[in-house]
This record gives C-alpha cells, structure tokens and sequence, in this order.
C-alpha cells in the first residue's frame, strides 16, 4: 500500500486527536485584531473555509497564492488552508521593498495576494486578480461555510515556492513538494524531540522556509504555537516565562539579542527546559558556551537551505563528549554536524558540499537553467565548501557570492547592482565579513568618481532593496583586485578581513 503524502496530514493528525487543545496563541500586538487563542479544531475550520474561499474564487489546483506578512495566526492557517487542497502558497518576505514583492508575485504568476495590514501600501506597487488586505478582509477570506471542494494529494505536487536570494540579482522560486516538505518535518521534527506537550515560540520567520517546517511539525504533534511578531530579546524571554516555551529556532542574531537582554532581565530564562535550534551560520564558540551556561538552553545546531527544506545536517549534544570541557562541547556543537536521517553527503573534487535527500527541491520555478545546474548529476550542489569526515560536516567556505547576514540570504550581485546605479559609482564589490551580530556584515567596497559619501550610497541602496540587504558598511578604494580578464576576485579583497581564520563563513 502506498499512501501518498500531504502537508495536509499534520493538520489532520492534530484535528483528529487534539481537536481541543489550544493550537495557536495570536501576536496580540498587532494592527490587525488579534485572534487569540485558537483551538485545533479552529485551525481546521479556518483552514476549511479558506480552501472553500478559493474555490469560489475559481482559483485552480495548482494555482499560486502569495502571503506578504509577519508572523501571524493567518498566516500559519494559511499554510493549510491553501496547501492542504492542492494549491501553492507563495510565502514573500515581509522585509522586501516594493518592487522585489512585485517580480515575486509576477513571476510566481500568484493569482491571489493576502497582505500585512502594514504593507497594505505595497498592493499599489503589485498587479494581480485578488488583492487581499488581512485583518480588513477577512470576511472575504474566511467566512465561507461550504464544504472544499476535495483534492486527492499528490505528494510530487508543489505545495510552496519559497523565494531566496542566490548568486544571481533576482531572486529564485524553489518549488518544496508535498513529499520534501513531510519527509522534512518528520524528520527535522523527530531529531529535535518535537512532542505534544511542546510550546513552541516563532522567533523564527514563517516566511522562511515555512519556518524550517515547524509549522508543519509542531502541528503534527500537537504542540501549542506561541506567535511572535516582532524579534526583541527582552520580548522572547517574556513570552518563554509567560507561556512556558520549550522550543524555538532561530538565526545567531536572535541569541545575540536575547544574550544582551540578560543583563537586565531578573525572570526566569527556561533553564533545563528550552532547546534551541540554531542555523544560518554557526555563532562563535563563546555565544554557544553561553547559550548553554547563562541561558540553560539545548543548543542545536542544524544546516541547509531553502531547497532543502532545509534540514541536511544537526549537530546535538552526544553521549560521547559528556566528559568534554564545555569549550570543546561547544566546539564540535558548532560544527554543521551529522547527515539527517535518509540524507547522504559528500564533497566533491572542488571541495563543494553536494546532497541527496527527499527533502531537496524539485526545481526553480520557471527557471530550467539554474534547475539542471543545481542538481547536475543527481545530486544538490549547496554552493558551500566544507569537509566531511568522521560522518560530521564543517562548513569553510561560501563558493557562490552569496552573504548570510542576520540568517537572511543576501545576493552580493544584486547589491552591487544597486550600488552602481548611483552615478558616482564606478566600480563596486559587496562581500560578508565577519561579525559576532550578524554573523556576516554585508560591506560594500567602493571605487567612486566624483563625491558621495557612505550615507548617500546607503540611503541611495535603501530605495531599491530591502533593509537588511543594505550594506551596513561602505569602504571607499582606489581600485578592485581583479584578474587579467577584468574579473573582480572577491577571495582577495575578502583576505584582509577573514585573515587568522580557518573558515572563510562566519
């Protein structure tokens, strides 16, 4: 017998066995009227009469629908309500400036758009048949009582395209699938001890990768969402003592804001009950050392990317290292760590990180080039260097031009297109450098003709990207290094700030 399966069957396992059980906790600061606690069986309701919605909507099977928006209730319900039945949800970036969320809805084709009512502005800037505003529209959204129209599940159908930021100045929808999105949370959800009695706290954005599946894994379980709008260390410790959170997953930025809210918070912090999975680049040994000591949190380390759903690797505590120094325990937990069950790896002759795994993406949507180039010869080529030995991966080197800053992908090409748009620019190259915040800062080295100051060429990139893709960090030079042939060679002008290093990732 085969089963085919469906993002669907999370929401289902929760509505059949813990149909009463709070499900959701709504950010109750918000523009929109908060919704509160929110049952399962709520959750299904919702979700039921949004696929009903669509229906009415004429919106086909297959069919994209995007969702601009920070971490919300709505937003969870979505993931079902539009996934569940056969349709595409298209989580945007909540932090893109206008005209990236324009080329997402235009070439994801998504025939309905559901904005933040903070970014109601941005339906002036983008074209599609349904515009939706959440909060003000929720009556033509979730007021359907007729019973969906059914969907046999398809588990290689595209369930999400998740947009991300790569080597090339646009970015590129990846297309999950049902079957990589459940393979995914089962076993992202199983290697980190997802469980029904677990609280589980959004610090980690929705829009991210479906929030590396935990909206799927935790619902699965039963587990209780804690809805976070807005990241403020001194707010998360609130919420873990307010509603007795257990789980979180975050990128290294977020530690490093709730490690600066300890000095002046006398509340509890979740010591022995709180694990913490971190990912988009390994924070430094002394951040891990104090998640573990002055927090008291699990701290987990996991790799991959958005087409991979992401989980490839996790790195958690062993057996095997108990009789280490908490250095050395916070050393190898800061490795990528160990291949994720039914994952395989191997580095091939360039020293690139390649994978194979059910959760690796089906293609690029509309984009049949970059498709045959990622997974060229079966397997998924990360664009990471990297070793791996004694069945652990350490990540050295970002092949691709590619920054993680504050756990966000930031292209380094479509910066410096930016940049160079201004006038006085003649030459530009954008390259991460090391930094305990952000991980990588994104910096802007910059050859200029004529006068511009780096505050001019900060605020002339803030109009055409999003804010966290601004250099935090303009460097004004004679000249590039750059080859015979007139290419700009990043791995010099990146020495004099990754020097001393045995990794040139951060």
């Amino acid at each position: 017998m085969k089963v085919p399966f469906s993002v669907r069957d999370f929401l289902d396992r929760a509505y059949t066995v813990y149909p009463d059980r709070v499900a959701v906790v709504d950010e109750p600061n918000q523009t929109a009227p908060s919704w509160g606690e929110l049952t399962y069986r709520d959750v299904m309701r919702l979700a039921r009469s949004q696929a009903a919605t669509l229906d009415e909507l004429g919106i086909e099977r297959g069919a994209r629908v995007a969702c601009v928006s920070h971490n919300a209730a709505r937003l969870l319900v979505s993931f079902f309500g539009v996934s569940a039945w056969g349709r595409i949800l298209v989580p945007v970036n909540f932090r893109l400036a206008p005209a990236e969320v324009q080329y997402i809805v235009e070439h994801s084709g998504a025939e309905v758009v559901m904005l933040d009512p903070d970014l109601a502005h941005l339906a002036e800037a983008i074209d599609a048949p349904h515009i939706f505003v959440l909060g003000e529209d929720d009556e033509k959204i979730w007021s359907s009582t007729a019973e969906p129209e059914p969907w046999a599940p398809d588990e290689d159908a595209t369930a999400t395209i998740n947009y991300t930021s790569g080597t090339t100045a646009r970015p590129k929808g990846v297309q999950l699938t049902h079957r990589a999105l459940w393979t995914n949370a089962t076993v992202f959800g199983w290697q980190s001890s997802v469980n029904d009695r677990d609280v589980y706290l959004h610090t980690l954005p929705m829009f991210h990768c479906n929030g590396w599946g935990q909206v799927y894994a935790v619902t699965g379980m039963g587990g209780r969402h804690i809805v976070l709008r807005q990241i403020d260390g001194t707010e998360i410790l609130r919420r873990i003592e307010q509603h007795g959170v257990t789980f979180l997953c975050c990128a290294p930025a977020v530690l490093s804001a709730v490690l600066d809210a300890l000095k002046d918070w006398d509340g509890p912090t979740g010591r022995d009950r709180v694990r913490c999975v971190v990912a988009g680049a390994p924070p430094p040994t002394r951040t891990i050392e104090r998640v573990r000591e002055e927090l008291g949190w699990e701290f987990i380390q996991i790799y991959g990317l958005t087409e991979t759903a992401p989980l490839l690797t996790m790195s958690r505590m062993r057996e095997e290292w108990e009789d280490e120094e908490p250095t050395e325990q916070a050393r190898l937990l800061g490795r990528a760590g160990a291949p994720a069950l039914s994952t395989q790896i191997m580095v091939n002759d360039s020293g690139e990180i390649l994978a194979r795994s059910n959760t690796v993406l089906e293609g690029y949507w509309d984009n049949p080039e970059a498709s045959a180039e990622s997974l060229a010869d079966g397997w998924f080529h990360t664009g990471d260097g990297g070793t791996y030995e004694d069945g652990q991966v350490t990540i050295l080197d970002r092949k691709k031009d590619v920054i993680v800053s504050g756990g966000e992908n930031v292209s380094s090409i479509e910066v410096e297109d930016a940049l160079a748009s201004h006038p006085a620019v003649r030459e530009v190259a954008v390259i991460g450098i090391p930094d305990d915040k952000w991980g990588e800062l994104v910096t802007a080295l910059v050859v200029i003709e004529g006068e511009v100051t780096d505050d001019e060429l900060k605020a002339h990139a803030r109009e055409r990207l999003a804010g966290y893709k601004v250099p935090k960090r303009v460097e004004f030079r004679e000249e590039l290094a750059r080859t015979a042939t007139g290419k700009l060679q990043k791995f010099k002008l990146r020495q004099e700030f990754w020097s001393g290093r045995n990794r040139t990732v951060n």
